[in-house]
């Protein structure tokens, strides 16, 4: 486990960093602390007066995390921040934060590597496993019985709107004809079948499939938009947010919610286009081609009182 952790790599990690402007003695959130990579930059940045704050909703991640957070302050010393871990969605961030504390949020929606590459989690179609997909695996149901039970109507519905496939409807007939469907790679052929790549597409012709499954079987969108909302109110004014995104439903969310924000004068935008992986990077890690990094600095209007906040 120890040896999964240390070769995760976190994408746009010096850039996070950078727009996080961590600085000694503050207190940093980090809503989705996977394996601890972005975290571990963090806390080396704080010093013995700070405090970072830990979300993350799948169990096995988090004991990855706090193992690597403990060999991190185990280096520092006496110059260790305080770290607190809450195996909790990071929709529930505006219950265990309070208004007006954080100098800075961090929050990167991707799947983490650990997810990714052991099959028996059902993420991914490149070895076959359980069609399972929750982040959580404790609760909620799985991404095999969605398949199985809902209808073909539904099927296509949410094919369309959280993969953005266009061929929806023939996945969702195929799947319904296939059934019980209980592993990636059944589905994963199923759906190659129905919808075959063509010539310009660069991914596997199930991708769009399995990303509309993962997101509905966590409710991906509706926790995004919970961490947006709550933002505003959880950071000090001049306090920093920083989103890293992986695909254009996720990164649609919190470009709107951030030039709203702006419009209300809660928002000052500090990146007018997403910041993305270089050359470098996506040689070293090919997954983060798709990252998308989007920043925001609390300013001091007024208009959300930390008082008015604590009584809603």
């Amino acid at each position: 486990m120890t040896k999964q952790s240390e070769r995760h790599v976190p994408v746009l990690s010096k850039e996070a960093i950078e727009f996080l402007h961590v600085s000694p003695g503050g207190t940093f959130v980090d809503c989705t602390l996977g394996m601890a990579g972005h975290a571990s930059a963090v806390v080396r940045l704080l010093g013995p007066d700070g405090h970072l704050i830990g979300f993350d909703r799948d169990p096995e991640a988090l004991e990855l995390a706090k193992a690597r957070l403990a060999r991190v302050c185990n280096e520092l010393g006496n110059q260790a921040p305080r770290i607190t871990v809450m195996n909790e969605p990071f929709s529930s961030v505006g219950r265990h934060v309070e208004p007006g504390t954080a100098d800075g949020m961090l929050a990167d929606f991707g799947v983490s590597s650990l997810q990714l590459d052991e099959a028996r989690r059902g993420f991914s179609f490149m070895a076959d496993g359980p069609l399972d997909m929750r982040m959580d695996t404790r609760t909620g149901p799985t991404a095999a019985q969605v398949v199985n039970e809902a209808s073909e109507r539904e099927l296509a519905d949410l094919i369309y709107e959280y993969g953005e496939e266009r061929r929806s409807r023939r996945i969702a007939r195929a799947i319904v004809r296939g059934r019980p469907v209980t592993t990636t790679g059944q589905l994963a052929r199923i759906v190659a079948q129905a919808a075959p790549a063509m010539k310009q597409d660069r991914i596997h012709p199930a991708t769009r499939t399995f990303q509309a499954l993962r997101i509905y079987v966590n409710r991906e969108l509706d926790e995004i938009k919970a961490l947006l909302e709550a933002a505003p109110r959880l950071l000090k004014p001049s306090g920093r947010l920083v989103v890293i995104s992986f695909h254009s439903l996720e990164d649609r969310i919190v470009k709107d919610s951030l030039r709203e924000g702006a419009r209300q004068g809660i928002w000052e935008v500090l990146t007018k286009k997403p910041v993305t992986p270089g050359e470098d990077e996506m040689a070293l890690n090919p997954r983060s081609r798709s990252a998308k990094l989007r920043a925001a600095e609390r300013t001091r209007k007024q208009g959300i009182e930390v008082a008015d906040l604590k009584n809603r």
